[in-house]
């Protein structure tokens, strides 16, 4: 058996054994179900070649116990600012500072708890020709006002691991559909806020996006979360919502400059 074929069956075996862990998960312990919609607008910059930051602007909705509209509640708002360092092709190493409003949140009992987070992250990639593998691991800090009005310090471990396929084309660029995938297990400090249990949750998302141009594309997602929690265990299903923007400010002021200096030329 080649070495290609070998890979392509752990992949498959791996994907299976995460799908069958979410079906006994939910199948097992699904107690309350919340409908969510996530959405997020993300703002890179390239720096050089070894570096590039990142801002993410996030609104979340739910569902409550009462009511199965999606948009219901706002939940939570949040601004996170990230710097990225490339060490080589195949890794990435990340770092950011967010902040959280969480205003109403099913998962941590429906009471205001504003979050400070700060998180290191590394991502692998696998690369590929006609796909994108990589798995991310992320090592979080979250400073969060529990129920009693206190401020508690949670540490959060999350791993995951995503596929890209490009639908139309062999790689991401201008005018390709791709399809997306990934799974990720989260772990934890056990606190009042969060709960005792230290397996957090397990995401899977499925979903789709396309590239305006190399700068713009947008990404619509389905995500379904499994959390376990002291009293009672819950299951999010949230449509995600992502646009992104690559170098758009600073493509914005050379146009502009380009704009007056042409100006001032005819003048």
């Amino acid at each position: 058996m080649s070495s290609k074929s070998a890979q392509n069956i752990s992949i498959k075996k791996l994907c299976c054994t995460i799908a069958t862990f979410l079906i006994m998960s939910i199948g097992y312990s699904q107690t309350k179900t919340y409908g969510q919609s996530w959405n997020e607008i993300q703002f890179n910059r390239t720096i050089n070649d070894k570096w590039s930051t990142e801002i993410n602007l996030g609104s979340s909705y739910s569902s409550t116990e009462t009511s199965s509209n999606i948009f219901q509640n706002n939940i939570q708002r949040s601004f996170r600012g990230w710097g990225h360092y490339y060490l080589s092709p195949r890794w990435k190493l990340s770092t950011f500072l967010a902040y959280y409003d969480n205003k109403d949140v099913p998962e941590i009992g429906q009471f205001k708890s504003p979050e400070w987070r700060f998180a290191l992250q590394g991502i692998y990639y696998f690369h590929k020709t006609g796909y994108t593998l990589s798995t991310r691991m992320r090592i979080e800090l979250r400073h969060m006002k529990n129920g009693d009005d206190d401020y508690e310090n949670v540490l959060r471990y999350r791993q995951q691991i995503k596929y890209i396929q490009p639908i139309n084309s062999k790689i991401l660029r201008e005018g390709v559909i791709y399809a997306v995938a990934s799974d990720e297990l989260f772990f934890k400090s056990g606190t009042k806020v969060t709960g005792l249990s230290f397996f957090d949750r397990n995401r899977l998302i499925l979903g789709a996006g396309y590239l305006f141009t190399d700068d713009i594309q947008i990404e619509l997602a389905y995500a379904n979360d499994y959390l376990p929690r002291d009293d009672e265990n819950q299951i999010v299903n949230a449509a995600s919502l992502t646009l992104t923007f690559n170098n758009l400010f600073k493509k914005l002021n050379k146009k502009l400059l380009h704009k007056n200096e042409s100006n001032s030329n005819e003048d």
